[in-house]
This record gives structure tokens, sequence and C-alpha cells, in this order.
């Protein structure tokens, strides 16, 4: 769906400038990242602030909606003749499971942030204990998508590693029908445990026990995914690169901040580190051990495919060693904060409370960070300009990107691969010729069954066209007048339905191309 594609971009960045707009105009959001009632409903949350943030949330959030679509019909139905659901690269799999994941979790912190404006807009009382409504429904509603969203960053930076380490171990992956199935355990049990965020709240001890139970049961096929990765190191020839070095790291911040959250998922414990430092200090092992190191490592691994340049090692080693020492100088110490009663969201604290070394000593660790994050963007800025060339496989992969030229050429292959096996590029009979057949006068391409990625059929892309742009921009026109007045679902609704119309209108041109294909041999 390219058309839909290129109107959930525009969406996200209309709906992301709405917030930058928001704060320019001096109404940005001032209710927390959480925006919990009833600080952001109509009595406590005046003006438009809260509005802003409710609309922001459904806008952006839809665009994920739109993209999740994208990704499950593309992995399902363009794979390359070959490629079964056995032989696909386990960072498909992790992008295929996360889209899913996104249709689950998004429309319920959609519904949250709908409830919350209607509230506010149009008198309703969906969290107004007054009138029978309940401030816990939006933190259920909203912890529903809060916790898969952890995991909605944490099973992409999966996939990042699942590419990295078996081309610089120089071996296939360990288990990689463990793997796949570990990835897909991980996204059901992800829905299962949305309470352990809220158990300061008066809900029931034994509803309570069970969620305690998933947030420690989710653990296990991380584990195996763990020692999946730790088989595939020892048993290859490693090759000490930057990737390499910044998916190593993942290993010891990971598993730090997932101790701790087997430590949060106990009620008791939960309750006198509620809302501490030391939630702080989990929150940050695991999504930044979790998902920012895999970042820097996929970003080391791909630009030279990106760009058709390589990075500076030298540099890329000094970035990596700054930010492992900053990190754990920063955060470890908010552990010891949290245990000693030091609570968040505290503009500052008496000296006489004692967490003022401590304090230091973090505010370092951020300060190491900010360098190495500055000598990552200065690696990136000579990369581009005096880079040694990259050629098509500087690392000697063994997935199918690595066989174009880099950067990739607009068509990304001159001719689909046929393929053979799940590292196409390491095994004699990986690619097993090319697909012949297509036109080369249109968009066609070649769609093939979901399971065994057999063809099936041929499907002609449409041409550019500017309406999924005005698509986009009649949609915040919507959102944006939503804020204001509920009449604008009605009146804002008209372009919406104009430019949709416009999209989807048949044109003479595009059916006669159609015609001509489906009478094609």
């Amino acid at each position: 769906f390219p058309r839909m594609n290129a109107y959930a971009y525009w969406v996200y960045l209309f709906g992301g400038l709405m917030l930058f707009v928001a704060f320019a105009l001096n109404s940005g959001p001032d209710v927390g990242w959480f925006a919990y009632p009833p600080l952001s409903g109509p009595d406590y949350g005046t003006g438009k602030r809260a509005d802003f943030w409710a609309q922001m949330i459904t806008f952006t959030e839809f665009s994920g909606l739109l993209e999740a679509v994208i990704l499950i019909s593309g992995v399902f139905k363009l794979r390359a003749p070959g490629m079964t659901l056995n032989r696909m690269p386990l960072f498909v799999w992790g992008m295929l499971v996360t889209a899913f994941m996104v249709m689950i979790a998004m429309p319920a912190v959609m519904l949250a942030s709908t409830s919350l404006i209607t509230d506010r807009l149009v008198g309703t009382h969906f969290f107004n204990p007054g009138e029978g409504g309940d401030v816990i429904l939006y933190q259920h509603m909203f912890w529903f998508f809060g916790h898969p969203e952890v995991y909605l960053i944490f099973i992409p930076a999966l996939g990042f590693m699942s590419s990295i380490i078996p081309t610089f171990a120089r071996r296939p992956i360990f288990g990689y029908s463990a793997m796949v199935l570990s990835l897909i355990a991980t996204a059901f049990l992800a829905f299962g445990l949305w309470v352990h965020h809220m158990f300061a709240t008066n809900l029931p001890e034994l509803g309570k026990s069970f969620f305690t139970a998933v947030s420690m049961m989710i653990a296990i096929p991380s584990a195996v995914q763990i020692f999946c990765w730790l088989a595939t190191l020892a048993t290859g020839k490693l090759v000490f690169k930057t990737p390499l070095l910044f998916t190593l790291a993942f290993f010891f911040v990971l598993v730090l901040g997932g101790l701790t959250g087997i430590m949060l998922a106990s009620v008791p414990l939960d309750l006198q580190v509620h809302d501490t430092y030391f939630v702080v200090a989990h929150l940050h092992y695991v999504l930044i051990g979790g998902a920012v190191f895999p970042l820097f490592g996929a970003f080391y691994y791909w630009f030279p495919k990106m760009t058709g340049r390589m990075m500076s090692e030298r540099l890329g080693k000094w970035n990596f060693w700054l930010f492992l020492i900053g990190f754990n100088v920063a955060f470890f110490p908010m552990h010891l904060l949290g245990l000693a009663g030091m609570p968040r969201r505290v503009y500052t604290y008496g000296a006489e409370m004692g967490w003022g070394n401590l304090n230091l000593l973090a505010t370092v660790g951020a300060v190491t960070i900010a360098v190495s994050v500055l000598l990552f963007i200065v690696n990136v800025w000579r990369s581009l300009r005096v880079g040694e060339v990259a050629g098509a496989d500087p690392w000697h992969a063994g997935t199918l990107e690595w066989s174009v030229a880099s950067p990739p050429p607009a068509c990304n292959f001159e001719a689909i691969p046929v393929v053979g096996g799940r590292d196409p590029l390491w095994e004699p009979a990986g690619i097993r010729g090319r697909v012949a057949g297509l036109a080369v006068d249109s968009r066609e391409v070649l769609m093939t069954t979901v399971l065994d990625a057999e063809p099936e059929t041929r499907e002609s892309f449409p041409e550019p066209t500017i309406w999924p742009f005005v698509g986009a921009v009649a949609t915040t026109v919507f959102f944006v007048g939503t804020i204001f007045t509920p009449w604008a679902v009605a009146w804002g609704s008209v372009p919406v339905a104009i430019a949709l119309t416009a999209w989807f209108w048949p044109k003479r041109h595009e059916n006669r191309a159609h015609l001509a294909l489906e009478r094609a041999p």
C-alpha cells in the first residue's frame, strides 16, 4: 500500500509538529506524559493544554495503525519467492510481531484519549466518579497500551540483535525456531501484565497476584533469546567491530534491567519503591539497554548500506565506551537513591536528605553520555563526507540486502531473487535464480502466498499522486479543529471525504494499464 504509506508518514509528521506548535503557542501539555485524570480532566486541566495532548495522541497513533497494516500486508504478500515463513530474517519476524502488537495495543490508548477529550469538550463522564465514571478506568486503558508499548520499542531491537550477531559471529543464528516462538510469546505475554504499573491503586490483591506471575513469566522468552544469542557467539568466530560491541553491551545492561523488573513485579517491593528513582533506573536499564544500545549497533551496521560509506571504527569505539560508562555512572546510582526513598518528578530536594553526592555522580554520567552522542554525530558527519567506500557487502553478511549495491538503487533489486535458504549469501543454493516476466513499463510486483512464498499473482502498484498528502492535511484540519469545538467532527469530515474520494477515484490510464496486465500471459 504505497499511497497509504505516504499518507501515514504525513499524518505522523503533522501530528508531531502539532505538539511543537502547541508549545510555541504556550498551549503545550502540562499534565505529564500519562495525562491521568482528574489532573487532565475539565476541573483541573483548564485551557487547551490537555486537549492538545489528547488529540496529538489519537492523531499519531492513527499513523501507527496504518503502518502496522502496511507492514503486515507487505511481509505476508511481498516476500521473494522461496522465502517461506521459516526462512524469514529474524529482524522481519520482529517487525511483523511488532505490527500485530500495534494493531492490538494502540486502539486502547486512542480510546482513552478520545474519552478524555469528550469528557472535556462534550460533557461526558467517563472519568468523573461523581457521575458514575472511574479514573482507574483511564489507567487500565492507558497501561493496556503502555506496557506493550515498551515491547514495541524492545522487539525491533531484538531483530537488530539477531541480524548483527550472526554476521559478526560468522555463523547462522542458533535456535531459529526457538527465537521466533520467543518473539511471539513475548508479544502475547506483554498484554497480560499492564496492572503491574497500577500496584499502588486499590485493585484487589488477588488480582494483582496474577499480574505478578505474568510479569515474572515474561522473563522466560527473553531468556531463551539471550541463551540462543550467547550460543551463537560462543560457537562462532567473533569479529569485534563497533556494531558487535554495542550488542554485547546489551547483554550486561538488559540483564540488570530485567532483574530489577522481576523485583518490581513483587507487590510489596513495588509499593515501597513506587514513584522513586529505583523505577527511573529500572526503566532506563530496560529501554536504553534493550533498545538504544542495539539501535546504535544497527546504525553502525546498516550505515554502509544506506550511504555507501563506512563509519570510523576509532570514533565508533570511543562512542561505545563513553556511552557504556556514562550510562552506568548516570543510572546505576539511581537504584540506591530510590531505595533511600528519593521520589521522582520533584524539581529539587533539600540538602539534608543526603542524596546530593549520588545525584552529582549521576550528572557526571549524563554529561559523559552527551559527549558520547556528540562523538557519534561527528562520526556520522565525517563519514558522510570522507568515509571509506563501503562496497556491496563490507561485513560479509548473509541476508539479501547485502547482495545489491550500497546505497541500494531505487528499485532495490533489478530482478527479484528466488530464495533457497535462511542466509542466502552464505549458502551455495541460497539464491536459486531470478524472477522473470514482470512488466518493465509499469510498477508491477509479484505477490506470493503467505506460508510458502510461492508466486501467486502479479499486481500493479499505483502511480505517484498528491492526494495522500492532501488527505493528511485534511486529517490534520479535522484533529486540530476538534481541539476547539466538537462541531469540527462534522465539518472537518467534509474535506477528509473529498480528499479520500479524489484519492480512490479510478483513473482511465490506470484502468487501461490494469486491463492490459490482466490480458498478458
